[in-house]
């Protein structure tokens, strides 16, 4: 548990969560790997559906 401090002007953050992209498990690339089509690539910032986390968003990371 993270100390908080009465006089600390920020609301604090209790619980910590860390996102691990997925790249960090896949080592190669494996063969036959589905794709998505250009448009939906740029959409979500991939052309493979399985390097997508789906945090990205929400944490404001790109």
């Amino acid at each position: 548990m993270p100390y908080v401090s009465p006089l600390d002007p920020c609301p604090p953050i209790r619980v910590k969560t860390f996102v691990l992209p997925p790249q960090l498990f896949m080592d190669t690339q494996p063969p036959g790997l589905p794709q998505f089509s250009p448009a939906d690539a740029l959409r979500h910032g991939s052309l493979w559906p399985a390097l997508v986390d789906g945090f990205s968003r929400e944490e404001g990371i790109s």
